[in-house]
């Protein structure tokens, strides 16, 4: 009968086989530790497998510290600067996985997100990781100078206890606050969470006045705060999504108000003024469809403006106009939350970890690593490489 406690006997134990997780094991592993990943699920590195619409974007080129949100800005610092994109990116590389830059740094793979799972397991497998799946944990103390747990798969013991769990967003791939109630048990502070990279949702009169654009996307400007980003915005059914709103979403308190230009590029004052002299007969309509999607100008010229040729608007109306179009101001009725939410904002206090190994500052052997820190990226590869850097640091001291 002792096998069993044997097998679940290891130097670290890093609960949650996700992006943090599997990067850790393999730092430790490295170091020749003895590494036991569990996790709840029935498969290895769910979240990476859905990701990128099913390819990964697995880093981004030009990681910067200014890329991410945290209560203590400095604290993701060492971690990025000691394990970089170029290291991941070597990696990759060392397998043979075809990848290829997106746009703005972002890196995809070329097939599908499993080639970066497969490539995570495998250098589990080479320095002898041992992964336990399906494995639910009821309890966990401190014991014998490390951690006693109690699992579905019988007592687990180690010197070091990794926490990879994740945040709360995609709760249906099995996200929950385990991680959270874990660091609570051991005296740690959590900043109240928040879904994080996720769409906006319209209230009941804005989804009457958008009705019949879903599908439509086009790049703007939107802004919020002090924060801008020119990205892609998508009308949905339920709102507005696509990259600009997701990483906007990052910034957007409830109740604030979003400012959106949908021709960042142009003066749209000084080019109706232009077209009125060049294009006297031309309706408006037909103006901004040669700018937008041709349904999109249709519905929001119906909407916002009076119909007219452009020789008979003045200019106080050629004002509003461009008013409408460089400078809609929407407020969200709300996010559409975690079931969507790509990230989780908040979570456990970096002032509380050393920002060197990950490791608590109060609880000798215990890590927090990944999305359950207070660390979350903007959109573009940023929370992979939080993930890849943060699991590197814990990796090399647990």
């Amino acid at each position: 009968m002792s096998s069993n406690k044997d097998e679940l006997s290891a130097d670290v134990i890093i609960i949650g086989a996700g992006a943090a997780g599997l990067m850790c094991a393999i730092a430790a592993g490295n170091r020749g530790r003895k590494v036991l990943i569990l996790d709840h699920a029935n498969k290895v590195g769910k979240k990476i497998l859905m990701s990128g619409g099913g390819r990964c974007n697995f880093t981004n080129l030009f990681c910067e510290d200014d890329n991410y949100i945290s209560h203590n800005p400095h604290f993701c610092k060492s971690a990025l600067s000691r394990f970089t994109q170029w290291d991941f990116i070597a990696m990759v590389e060392r397998h043979q996985i075809p990848y290829h830059e997106k746009k703005l740094g972002q890196l995809f793979c070329d097939n599908k997100a499993s080639d970066i799972v497969q490539m995570l397991v495998a250098e589990t497998q080479a320095v002898a990781v041992q992964i336990r799946k399906r494995c639910n944990i009821t309890k966990i103390k401190q014991a014998n100078d490390g951690f006693q747990l109690d699992t579905s798969l019988g007592k687990a013991f180690a010197k070091s206890l990794v926490i990879a769990t994740g945040g709360l967003s995609i709760p249906t791939m099995g996200a929950s606050g385990f991680g959270y109630d874990i660091a609570r048990q051991f005296g740690h502070s959590i900043f109240k969470t928040r879904p994080a990279l996720v769409p906006f949702t319209f209230n009941q009169k804005q989804l009457q006045q958008f009705d019949g654009l879903a599908g439509l996307s086009t790049e703007v400007r939107v802004e919020s705060g002090d924060q801008s980003f020119i990205e892609n915005l998508l009308f949905t059914h339920k709102g507005l999504s696509g990259p600009a709103i997701l990483q906007i979403s990052n910034y957007w308190q409830p109740g604030d108000t979003v400012s959106i230009d949908l021709l960042p590029h142009l003066d749209l004052l000084e080019h109706l003024k232009q077209m009125q002299k060049q294009r006297p007969k031309a309706g408006l309509v037909g103006i901004l469809s040669e700018l937008l999607p041709k349904n999109l100008a249709n519905h929001l010229v119906n909407l916002w403006c009076p119909i007219k040729n452009m020789a008979d608007y003045s200019y106080s109306e050629l004002e509003q106009i461009t008013k409408h179009f460089n400078l809609w101001q929407f407020k969200p009725a709300d996010t559409e939350g975690y079931r969507t939410a790509e990230v989780t904002l908040g979570g456990v206090d970096p002032d509380q970890l050393s920002s060197k190994t990950m490791e608590s500052k109060t609880t000798k052997g215990l890590f927090f690593v990944g999305e359950v820190i207070d660390v979350t990226g903007q959109l573009g590869g940023f929370n992979f490489q939080w993930a890849w850097a943060s699991g590197a640091a814990a990796g090399e001291y647990a």
